[in-house]
């Protein structure tokens, strides 16, 4: 007698999931609602039957966001999971029909989304048209943060982050310099300690730059305030106000090897977070998605 297979009540809409995802990333529902497009009202009423279906309080609302209750976070663990899982499949069935898409949201830190990233990811994607990527540039440790709450699929880091549970791949070398205008009296040096170089007026990146905020770190371990005289959104105008002797700047190798020439004079930066390597990395539930797999190979293929 053949037995009857028993129909699961999914009550789960995976929608909804999508929606939690987002107030988990943005910290409140009213963003969360903007970035799905759904009015504020609309997505209230969706987590509320988020909630009830599936028997607990995810979320305590305040003024000052939503915050996640202990079954919040195992369902955030769980919905990043299963939409990777859908990303999968629609990735999946895209060789057997047409209009489906995938979609890698991967963080990087500066120096990967300004130098290393571009070249390597172009050709990728012109062979992969079933893929699209969506870059974000942030801290190298607030990609790892990203990673392990689940609202990022893939991230690029520098190898001074602590990366325990995520499984890491070597990429490549990231080397910063200091670069200082022809003009200024550094005799025949060919390196400086980056607190050295404090003592000189600066020009940088914009304040909520990866790379602006992890020198800013630096800075202050010594109880130091880099003095910032104009910042600017690229290392080649970076390179020009250098040239013209407005101050020194702070890049990685591989930006002044292409900016800077006559007019600057580069020099390496002796302190040892200045030698750095970038990682790519990820979770254990994320190496499994197919999409992730397949941006992976590539940029660890790319010359």
């Amino acid at each position: 007698m053949t037995q009857l297979r028993r129909t699961v009540d999914y009550r789960i809409n995976p929608f909804d999931l999508h929606l939690f995802a987002a107030v988990v990333e943005h910290g409140t529902i009213t963003a969360a609602a903007a970035a799905v497009n759904l009015s504020l009202a609309a997505a209230s009423a969706r987590l509320k039957a988020l909630e009830n279906a599936t028997g607990a309080r995810l979320l305590e609302r305040s003024k000052a966001g939503a915050a996640l209750t202990d079954a919040g976070r195992a369902l955030a663990r769980h919905a990043h999971r299963v939409l990777a899982e859908l990303e999968s499949l629609h990735m999946d069935m895209a060789s057997f029909g047409q209009g489906l898409r995938g979609t890698v949201r991967l963080l990087c830190n500066t120096a990967a989304m300004s130098e290393a990233l571009p070249h390597r990811i172009g050709h990728f994607l012109s062979t992969t048209p079933d893929l699209d990527v969506d870059v974000q540039e942030l801290p190298s440790d607030a990609v790892i943060d990203a990673l392990r709450r689940g609202t990022a699929d893939l991230g690029i880091v520098a190898d001074h982050i602590d990366t325990a549970g995520l499984l890491v791949r070597p990429w490549v070398d990231d080397r910063l310099v200091a670069v200082l205008p022809r003009s200024w009296p550094m005799g025949r040096r060919r390196a400086m300690a980056y607190s050295e170089l404090l003592e000189h007026p600066l020009v940088g990146l914009p304040r909520d730059s990866g790379l602006s905020r992890f020198l800013a770190a630096q800075a202050s371990r010594s109880g130091r305030i880099p003095r910032h005289r104009v910042r600017l959104g690229s290392f080649d105008a970076l390179a020009q106000l250098v040239a013209g002797g407005a101050g020194a700047a702070v890049m990685p190798h591989s930006a002044a090897s292409r900016h800077c020439g006559i007019g600057t004079r580069v020099l390496a930066l002796t302190d040892a977070w200045a030698r750095r390597k970038l990682l790519i990395c990820m979770t254990p539930e994320g190496a499994q998605v197919n999409s992730v797999q397949v941006l992976v190979a590539a940029l660890l293929s790319a010359p």
